[in-house]
């Protein structure tokens, strides 16, 4: 672990400090080196590039949190599925994740994310809400999640995502 072993834990730090000094990073890494700290053990955990985390890992109400376009990601390259796929109904109000676990070649799906429930749960009601602008992506984003969140729960490792994590701040 990182934050255990000596060694990494002062090279990380030393790792944490430059991207704190880089304006590409997003403002909630800037002049913070704890942040950046999270995001390297993070990204260190999922195998994946320390910038790429980064640049898809939010802050909300102090309370990290991860794009759902990054947990997709994750879960594609994690070589547990095949690539998530995503089934609609025919009016585009509902969406189901699913994927063919490569081990057993079985075809697993998530629960099915509907228009009614996001009016249900409030989601689609908070102000700056994408499901008003873009139903289709964030059934597909919140379809996923479901799916990860049964089938492959380490790629989260108990983060939410941005989205949920903006649905639950009051």
């Amino acid at each position: 672990d990182l934050f255990f072993d000596m060694q990494r834990f002062e090279h990380a730090q030393r790792v944490a400090k430059v991207f704190a000094e880089s304006t590409m990073v997003p403002e909630h890494f800037r002049k913070n080196v704890g942040n950046c700290l999270i995001a390297i053990n993070y990204a260190s955990r999922q195998r994946a590039d320390v910038f790429m985390t980064m640049q898809n890992m939010y802050v909300v109400a102090g309370r990290p949190g991860i794009e759902s376009k990054l947990a997709i990601a994750l879960l594609n390259s994690s070589g547990k599925f095949t690539p998530l796929k995503f089934r609609y109904n025919e009016g585009k109000t509902a969406c189901v994740a699913y994927a063919t676990e490569l081990r057993s070649d079985e075809v697993c799906e998530g629960p099915e994310v509907t228009i009614d429930m996001a009016k249900a749960e409030g989601w689609a009601s908070k102000p700056g809400s994408k499901w008003k602008t873009m139903p289709a992506i964030m059934l597909m984003y919140r379809a996923a999640i479901f799916f990860i969140r049964m089938y492959a729960p380490e790629v989260l490792l108990g983060m939410h995502t941005r989205e949920e994590l903006y649905d639950i701040v009051e």
